[in-house]
């Protein structure tokens, strides 16, 4: 199958090097220019680590800040996104001949937002997973093609559950799915969405949205501020 990849560092590489050595052909990649916190673009240091992946492969790069439709070559079959923070648009996606699914670290629907693995400790589930599912115009909310489950191990933490547990599987299951999808066995299993929850990024500023509390009493805006009057 003819891969194009769209992620970012470690993860990334990992599902990488993990379907080269299935048989498959990376085509091409899109990943951040630059690691979190670097500057210097001329310092391959200072690079994604799927970009310096890429580069001596011979690989095409493109800027994921700045992927679209036009970056992906002829012949694609699989747009496999993995640790993506890009949202691939429709004309993107129909690049792909036969999919475009993306890894999510918990349990669709549930935790879906970027920092799934973060609010699951948080939460203090006791049983997460790993969720391979087909890319949509809804972010994290298209149909599943693998999901599997896992406890969570006591004193785990974001970093760990993820590097020793979350990521190894999202490699294995996205394997799964591209294998299927090369033997044209193609799973599309609609989320429930009575069972959806959706998590803001943990470094986002506060939504204060006053319209959505539910205040005793009536309340009204009065000269452009809140006002509370008791019934």
């Amino acid at each position: 199958m003819n891969i194009y990849l769209s992620g970012r560092g470690a993860f990334a590489v990992q599902v990488g090097d993990a379907l080269v050595d299935e048989g498959h052909k990376v085509v091409g990649a899109a990943a951040p220019r630059l690691r979190r916190g670097r500057s210097d673009e001329s310092d391959a240091m200072s690079w994604d680590r799927l970009r310096s992946w890429a580069y001596p492969r011979s690989i095409p790069w493109t800027d994921s800040a700045e992927l679209r439709a036009m970056h992906i070559p002829d012949g694609v079959d699989v747009i496999v996104a993995a640790h993506s923070h890009a949202f691939l648009g429709r004309r993107t996606r129909a690049r792909a001949a036969v999919a475009c699914i993306g890894y999510h670290p918990s349990l669709l629907p549930l935790h879906r937002g970027r920092d799934a693995i973060r609010w699951t400790i948080r939460d203090g589930d006791k049983v997460t997973g790993g969720s391979v599912y087909h890319l949509t115009e809804r972010t994290d909310a298209g149909p599943l093609a693998a999901q599997e489950h896992l406890l969570v191990p006591p004193g785990s933490t974001a970093q760990s559950l993820w590097r020793e547990h979350l990521a190894p599987l999202g490699v294995r299951l996205l394997l799964k799915v591209v294998a299927d999808l090369a033997q044209d066995r193609r799973i599309e299993v609609p989320q429930d969405e009575r069972l959806a929850t959706w998590e803001p990024a943990m470094d986002a500023k506060p939504l204060f949205k006053p319209e959505l509390i539910a205040l005793p009493g009536s309340a009204r805006v009065e000269g452009g501020k809140w006002a509370l009057h008791q019934s």
